[in-house]
């Protein structure tokens, strides 16, 4: 087992192919292994073993990987310099990477960075030269400062990750945590009690005194009889569960999750895979960490029904290398339950084999969508693939059938078997069945993530009764209901809808945004989307132009480039919003702006594009007030 570990050490000198040991070569050894069907997989994993061991990748080590994988070094030097995580440099001993994204923002993330680089003599604004460099590091080695793009915890914002140790709730005016080496990041998570409208069964065990992620503490909560029920039915049965479930995809897409099992035959001769996008990087989304954290096992046995539901032999847990102590608990529990039978040859005596093994990311957004984390995990740049024919189920890993889905969807296929399908899905709303952990970040009082029955509660009750209201004196402004690529909702405005009357029959209704019913169908109808369920609440002191430029910042940097509409437009998109606040901007901008959004929708190979342009479309079409204001205040005259 090998996962994403910072150690402080010095950099060795000289090549450091030459100082590999035998015990190092051991360990290689075993992580290749993790790979059968093709060694090209390692390549990640051997990047990140290499740069814990040494601090960094050097020109011997990438020329030692790619040999040893049989590649050309190419191949290995394409990978260091994409993905943000991995450098060909030395970095300081102690690395704070500072979350920038929309909600550590809006709670004063900035002034933490300025802060922590006065503190130590860095210039906050120096430049960081690309992938593959070291972030800024001062002159004794000691520190090294970035900003990073969202880290997952936007309940706690602000938040950084230094080294290994992720540091929540900092305040600008205490950085002692964040420059000294401390014994634990302070107090243990502990889940408050549920609110009154939850109906918690993902994060039921979580919530209990005492409860902890080993194998025995989740046996005696009934841990893996939904498995040792599952195997006492037809795989086929198991599928149709599912389906009659109504569960759908929790990852953002919203496929019903069925349906996605349905394609892949059972029997066709061919293997199967299932990948577990555990890659939770979407902007205002933060459950899956909280699941992986804190009770693994759970994971791991929706893992193994489904593995035996659709005859899967080889499953991968894609988790992102900002959770590295996500990544050792997972490794652990999948230790434990191979050990007790769960996992391995002949699971539970029922003639059915599985193996799980953990694959650590390195720091790319783009991986989030289900083909650009398949081409990662078969080592290679994470380019989305065109669909069709790459259709996962059709032509997937390795090219052959294989599942994607997000921790939370995998995760309630256990209880979809404990519960019964009908039960489950009498939980939600029609075609969309169960609960839904809802993140809400942003200008509230209670910030966190809650377990909610699907359409159980409508915006303003997420808003104003669950999450305790607005901050004092505040009003609200908009909601953007989604994740950060959910088109923005105005408060004061009204919203047209399709709903049935007392008779059944379909009408169009006008209602307020905050009676907008939280499930997919309901906010598709009023024009945005559910996504990721992550909620993020802005009040009246936000600036929307601020906002939008802190969004078009993230996708310019997370494009993977391969698209040139996406490629170029999400640049000029950022480049615009920023020039605008800097007193630059033109008044055509806000027209420039729309068209560039417009001219990237609908024209890239993977939904990237519209990520990245509905955000734009949606500010500018909310709040066009705040963009003309904006430009009517440049320093710039406007072009004829």
């Amino acid at each position: 087992m090998s996962v994403t570990h910072h150690v402080e050490q010095a950099a060795p000198s000289g090549r450091q192919a030459d100082q590999l040991t035998p015990e190092l070569a051991a360990e290689i050894d075993e992580i290749v292994s993790h790979y059968p069907v093709s060694k090209r997989s390692a390549s990640l994993p051997l990047l990140h073993f290499w740069q814990n061991h040494f601090g960094y990748v050097d020109d011997s080590g990438m020329d030692w990987i790619a040999a040893r994988l049989d590649l050309q070094p190419i191949n290995v030097y394409e990978l260091v310099t994409f993905y943000p995580w991995f450098r060909r440099e030395p970095a300081g001993k102690r690395i704070i990477r500072v979350c920038r994204t929309l909600s550590c923002a809006m709670a004063g993330s900035y002034g933490v960075r300025e802060k922590v680089c006065a503190a130590i003599g860095l210039d906050a604004h120096a430049e960081h030269h690309g992938y593959g460099s070291a972030p800024p590091t001062t002159a004794d080695g000691r520190f090294s400062v970035e900003f990073v793009e969202c880290l997952a915890s936007c309940g706690s914002a602000p938040v950084a990750l230094v080294n290994d140790e992720l540091h929540e709730r900092i305040s600008a005016e205490n950085l002692s945590g964040l420059l000294e080496a401390s014994q634990s990041n302070g107090k243990p998570f502990v889940m408050p009690p549920p609110h009154p409208k939850e109906r918690r069964i993902i994060f039921e065990n979580i919530s209990k005194p005492g409860y902890d992620c080993t194998i025995d503490t989740y046996l005696s909560h009934g841990g893996y009889e939904s498995l040792r029920k599952a195997v006492t039915m037809k795989p086929a049965e198991v599928v149709d569960a599912v389906k009659a479930s109504n569960l759908r995809g929790r990852g953002g897409a919203g496929f019903p999750c069925g349906a996605k099992w349905g394609f892949i035959k059972y029997d066709d001769g061919k293997p199967h895979y299932i990948v577990v996008n555990a890659d939770e990087s979407e902007p205002g989304t933060f459950k899956d960490r909280y699941i992986l954290h804190y009770d693994p096992h759970q994971l791991i046995e929706g893992l193994v029904i489904s593995a035996y539901a659709t005859n899967t032999q080889l499953c991968y847990i894609y988790i992102r290398c900002e959770f590295p102590d996500a990544a050792r608990i997972v490794w652990n529990a999948i230790k434990e339950a191979r050990e007790r039978g769960f996992v391995g040859k002949n699971v539970l005596n029922a003639g059915f084999d599985v193996d799980i093994y953990v694959h650590q990311g390195a720091g790319a957004y783009i991986c989030g969508e289900e083909t650009s984390l398949l081409e990662s995990l078969e080592g290679k740049r994470p380019y989305p693939r065109i669909k069709p024919p790459y259709f996962p189920a059709v032509l997937g890993l390795y090219l052959k059938p294989t599942i994607v889905n997000n921790v939370e969807t995998i995760c309630h296929v256990k209880h979809i078997i404990r519960l019964g399908a009908a039960e489950y899905a009498k939980m939600g709303t029609p075609g969309d069945g169960g609960t839904r952990t809802m993140c809400v970040s942003g200008d509230v009082m209670n910030p966190g993530f809650y377990e909610l029955p699907v359409g159980a509660v409508t915006l303003g009750e997420l808003i104003f009764d669950v999450c305790g209201g607005l901050k004092p004196g505040r009003k609200l402004k908009a909601v953007i209901p989604g994740g950060s690529s959910a088109k923005v909702l105005r408060a004061d405005e009204l919203y047209k809808i399709k709903a049935k009357d007392a008779e059944g029959k379909m009408v169009e209704k006008e209602i307020k945004m905050l009676d907008i019913v939280m499930d997919s169908s309901s906010l598709a109808a009023a024009g945005t989307m559910i996504g990721s369920a992550g909620v993020m609440v802005l009040d009246d002191s936000r600036d929307m132009v601020w906002a939008l430029n802190n969004l078009n910042q993230f996708y310019a940097h997370e494009s993977c480039g391969q698209c040139t509409p996406c490629r170029e437009g999400s640049l000029w998109m950022a480049k615009i919003t920023t020039r605008m606040l800097d007193g630059g901007g033109t008044s055509s901008d806000p027209s420039v702006l729309k068209s560039v959004a417009d001219n990237i929708a609908g024209r890239t190979v993977c939904a990237f594009g519209e990520a990245c342009s509905w955000p734009t479309q949606s500010f500018l079409a909310k709040f066009p007030e705040e963009f003309d204001v904006t430009a009517s205040k440049s320093k710039v005259a406007s072009p004829q």
